[in-house]
């Protein structure tokens, strides 16, 4: 399989941490709050904690304060169909083809539920064939980039030419604000975007090759609780343990290690690294743990600040940031990890 086009986007509203804490401060929300999460909802916006601003899908920063299932259903089914429209659309236009040129689509969110699901309006928006192959894809998280793109590389080893990787998530529609530590972190990290990934059996000529050479996984459900969406009162929140950053290091090492065993390749061998980033910390700890440096995951650290934790468009971002700066070839590690608690990694070869 080869990555041949890919695409992101995100809401054009902008906003910096201060604006969501000013924004917040003066709502009745946050005087519902008890001290010790209005302490940790002004130490996580006005603090460093590795994001300096997000992209959402609202018009006034009061509106990510209307906490009604009804609202929060129709911003995820106005704005996810757009985000990964225009992703797909970017991504289309690089690899050169044309949407009736493909021969599926697989669509990754979490943060909101549509049936039929969002290939349906994607699909009608782009024009994509009637007999295409159209698979939403549900539960994964962040980490859900890889094993879309696992999946596609499936389909291309069968009947298929091209395919269509989409992940969006619009976590304004899925985020807000109670006394749980989880759900306020979240609240104050998290951002809205889309990436899409066209993949081909074949590379383009005139462009960059890359190659997906192989991929790793691996779920540990007993640490199912410790990173999670859950429905309570008809609204999707986040739950985040205080584990996560230990875990994340601990199963992006094995992943690691394992990739590397597989392909009888050491860590001096990768010439870069694509990595989710969940947040400041879980990148401190996830080169604690493969003993990486700070060169090593500066790009996930440079789009956590400028985007937040987009959950699955993310490591795809970093992808698309790093051919765009040109990094230079060889073997390319991506990993990405999430709900589950699953890890992923993947291998490419790029020239």
């Amino acid at each position: 399989m080869f990555i041949t086009g890919l695409g992101t986007a995100v809401p054009a509203k902008r906003y910096t941490q201060r604006e969501c804490w000013e924004a917040m401060r003066g709502s009745p929300h946050y005087a519902r709050l008890g001290a010790p999460g209005r302490a940790l909802l002004d130490r996580v916006l006005l603090g460093e904690h590795g994001v300096r601003t997000r992209h959402l899908a609202l018009d006034d920063l009061g509106d990510a304060l209307e906490i009604d299932p009804d609202i929060l259903y129709r911003r995820f089914l106005v704005h996810a169909p757009e985000l990964a429209t225009r992703a797909a659309r970017s991504a289309l236009q690089q690899a050169g083809l044309r949407p009736q040129e493909l021969d599926a689509v697989l669509i990754s969110t979490c943060t909101g539920t549509l049936c039929p699901g969002l290939t349906s309006y994607v699909g009608e928006r782009l024009g994509l064939r009637p007999d295409v192959l159209a698979l939403d894809l549900v539960g994964q998280g962040c980490g859900a980039a890889l094993p879309n793109l696992r999946t596609a590389d499936a389909l291309l080893r069968g009947s298929c030419g091209h395919v269509l990787s989409i992940c969006v998530e619009v976590c304004s529609a899925a985020l807000y604000v109670d006394n749980d530590p989880g759900v306020l972190v979240s609240a104050c990290l998290f951002g809205d975007g889309a990436a899409a990934a066209v993949s081909s059996s074949a590379p383009l000529e005139e462009r960059r090759r890359v190659e997906w050479i192989g991929a790793v996984s691996h779920q540990e459900p007993a640490a199912r609780d410790k990173l999670r969406m859950e429905s309570r009162h008809g609204l999707l929140r986040n739950i985040l343990s205080r584990d996560v950053p230990a875990l994340a290091g601990e199963h992006a090492s094995r992943v690691l290690a394992q990739g590397l065993q597989e392909h009888h390749l050491q860590r001096g061998d990768i010439a870069a690294w694509i990595w989710h980033a969940g947040g400041r910390t879980v990148l401190e700890r996830l080169r604690a743990a493969t003993g990486l440096e700070e060169r090593h995951t500066r790009r996930s650290a440079e789009l956590l600040a400028r985007f937040g934790n987009l959950s699955s468009p993310f490591v795809l971002f970093v992808l698309a940031a790093a051919l765009a700066e040109r990094e230079r070839g060889g073997w390319w590690w991506m990993s990405s990890f999430g709900a589950g608690f699953s890890c992923y990694g993947a291998l490419l070869k790029v020239a």
